[in-house]
């Protein structure tokens, strides 16, 4: 759970008055916005906030969930920084890079020079097996993250790392907590839901919402949707699969199965927090599965589920999914970004649970979609100290059985 800043007496004298004068030097206005890993994800994020500028507030527009957000609309989301480590992207403005190297998703927009240049970013353990043989490291030194991160007075630094990359998550997150900005954490490296990583946000008077992003209408939350689904209308579930695959640098990746670990962990968990009971780890499975390179970025996805109904009867239920995998994400985040800024504007340390909970796959807490929806909308509103206008409602970590209805 988020708690207030309040005066910063939690940190030491430098640290305070560092935070002070970044605070206000912020511009309410607008959300400056750093992005690690310049992909498929950052193409579309970047494409989306240039394609929805002129978007009318209150109007119904495909796509999105919130023209406006607390007062932020979407042109005021603005790129200031970026990091990569592709020799094809690196030094390169940010609108050309989107569309450089080995990134293959949809062109939906047009985007001007933004007159921001893609950083040369740490390496650790970003480039597997797999990705090594089609990406060449851009020569030189890792730049100065921390010291880029305050020239450009980032508010909001967003996660698009490899899955896998867990020293290199690890290794920002500490520039990020120096520099003293929110995160976003699109990845399944657990940050926001481990006690450890959540209180030094929280220490640090710095909002954080993780972890592993939901997509809008993606593969994990249709299983979850349809899990609970059985669920309240007394079927019982006995069986169930969610098999993906795509052709992106993703999936690529993920062909190497010691870096997959995370993200099974992150999807299975996610669809098993709607049951309340457990069905048995053989009788679920759920993970990427394949690399197709001719779908691009497209993403495919079957999910079956297998239960009992009225009398013993089968039910099952099995379908396919098509997703531009990464458009299908970039709503979302564009979301995580102005919930963030809020945070910081309110002076909130830590995971933003209910943020937390509806955009992501593995949050702090565990609740249904709908309730987390509610809980999303009360933060935006600003309506309830403890993010929580369910009665009754109460929060299940992440780790501990099924989600609070």
């Amino acid at each position: 759970m988020a708690s207030k800043n309040g005066n910063g007496s939690r940190h030491n004298g430098k640290a305070a008055t560092a935070t002070t004068l970044k605070t206000s030097s912020r511009s309410r206005r607008k959300v400056r916005v750093a992005i690690l890993g310049v992909g498929n994800c950052a193409s579309s994020l970047v494409q989306g906030v240039e394609y929805y500028k002129d978007a009318k507030p209150g109007a119904s527009i495909p796509g999105l969930m919130h023209v406006e957000l607390g007062g932020y609309h979407i042109r005021d989301i603005e790129f200031v920084a970026a990091f990569d480590i592709d020799k094809d992207k690196v030094g390169k403005d940010l609108a050309d890079a989107i569309f450089a190297g080995h990134n293959n998703t949809v062109k939906f927009s047009e985007v001007p020079h933004l007159g921001v240049k893609v950083e040369r970013g740490m390496t650790h353990d970003g480039l597997g097996k797999y990705l090594s043989e089609i990406i060449t490291k851009a020569p030189g030194p890792t730049a100065d993250i921390v010291g880029i991160l305050k020239e450009t007075r980032t508010d909001v630094v967003v996660n698009y790392l490899p899955v896998g990359s867990e020293e290199a998550v690890k290794w920002y997150a500490e520039q990020v907590l120096e520099a003293g900005c929110a995160f976003v954490n699109c990845m399944p490296v657990f940050l926001a839901r481990e006690p450890y990583w959540r209180g030094r946000f929280e220490k640090r008077g710095i909002p954080i919402i993780g972890d592993d992003i939901k997509s809008q209408v993606g593969a994990t939350i249709v299983h979850r949707i349809l899990t609970r689904l059985f669920e309240d209308r007394g079927v019982k579930l006995e069986r169930t699969y969610q098999l993906n695959f795509g052709g992106n640098t993703d999936f690529l990746n993920m062909l190497e199965r010691e870096r997959l670990v995370s993200k099974k962990i992150s999807k299975t968990n996610s669809v098993k927090s709607q049951m309340k009971t457990d069905i048995g780890a053989d009788n679920i499975h759920i993970g990427p599965s394949d690399y197709v390179p001719w779908l691009g970025d497209r993403k495919w996805a079957y999910i079956r589920l297998e239960g009992r109904s009225f009398g013993d009867v089968p039910l099952n239920v099995e379908l396919k999914l098509e997703v531009w995998d990464s458009p299908n994400s970039a709503g979302v985040v564009i979301d995580a970004i102005r919930c963030c800024k809020l945070g910081l504007d309110r002076k909130l340390g830590g995971a933003l649970e209910g943020p937390s909970s509806y955009f992501m796959k593995s949050p702090p807490a565990q609740y249904t979609d709908g309730v987390a929806h509610q809980l999303t909308e009360a933060f935006i509103a600003d309506t309830s100290a403890n993010e929580n206008p369910a009665a009754g409602v109460q929060a299940v970590p992440a780790s501990e059985g099924s989600a609070r209805r």
